[in-house]
């Protein structure tokens, strides 16, 4: 029987990249996965190659960052099939700038999209997940659920030129750490990835015409060619790591062998951690 067989998995910025290798991850052991992307073309990209292997997904397009987009996005998990088992809160991108030249949409688009999008999620679930957990004690079963939340070096250690998202991110390390807490007595794990250098378009080498067109909105993004070189020297494995890589570190949190561990922080990047 594969791991994750008969689980419902809702998952965020699955279209490209880290969320699109954990998509194909957990429905290649069973779980059945609502992939979210900004644009539908992606999401049904992941959606067909899903099918085609012979799984089951559905997709739930948007900003993560609408006002109605939590509640959609947890019922068309309840209305597809009828539970949910795993939320992972990947969505999410860079708008960097030092602190002098930030403006406030800047700061507020990014606090939205890392911080406020995963506690609009996590809150639309909760009276669903304590009316499924009621209905299992009344039945004497015992079901365990799994959150897992994206963080980043960023947000443990802080880096140059992104207040804002090193500040989501250590707000996504708080939120984790407050809902293991408060989750336990519904059998729920709540855990947070942070990633270090993976190569994504968001961390490619920095290119002019390199950008992202986030609802009607260009932002550039990349990395600088020098730093690239630099930090991938300062990793003791020698690399960034691939989305597959990625995508595995939040699997771990996802299945059974982890039904014991909450409200901790692991970091994804090669030996490069939060003390360095």
């Amino acid at each position: 029987m594969k791991k994750l067989e008969g689980k419902v998995a809702l998952l965020t910025g699955a279209g490209r990249g880290i969320g699109r290798s954990l998509a194909l991850k957990l429905a290649s052991e069973g779980a059945r996965v609502v992939i979210n992307d900004l644009n539908p073309e992606p999401a049904q990209e992941v959606i067909d190659e899903i099918r085609a292997a012979g799984g089951e997904a559905i997709a739930c397009v948007g900003s993560v960052t609408q006002a109605d987009f939590a509640d959609r996005f947890v019922h068309s998990a309840i209305d597809q099939w009828g539970d949910i088992h795993i939320i992972v809160n990947n969505a999410g991108y860079t708008w960097d700038n030092v602190i002098q030249k930030m403006t406030d949409q800047q700061w507020d688009d990014i606090l939205d999209v890392h911080l406020k999008a995963p506690f609009r999620i996590l809150r639309a679930a909760a009276d669903p997940i304590r009316t499924f957990v009621k209905k299992e004690l009344e039945e004497g079963r015992r079901v365990v659920r799994k959150v897992v939340n994206v963080s980043s070096i960023a947000g443990t250690a802080g880096n140059a030129g992104q207040a804002n998202y090193a500040s989501a991110k250590a707000g996504v390390t708080g939120l984790t750490k407050a809902l293991a807490k408060e989750w336990g007595r519904y059998n729920i794990t709540v855990n947070c990835v942070a990633f270090g250098f993976i190569h994504t378009r968001l961390t490619q080498a920095l290119d002019e015409q390199a950008q992202i067109d986030i609802e009607g909105r260009s932002v550039k993004v990349g990395v600088q060619p020098a730093a690239v070189a630099d930090l991938s020297r300062r990793i003791p494995l020698g690399r960034g790591g691939t989305p597959d890589e990625a995508a595995d570190s939040i699997y771990l949190f996802c299945i059974p062998e982890s039904d014991y561990v909450s409200g901790q922080v692991i970091v994804c990047g090669g030996g490069y951690g939060s003390t360095t």
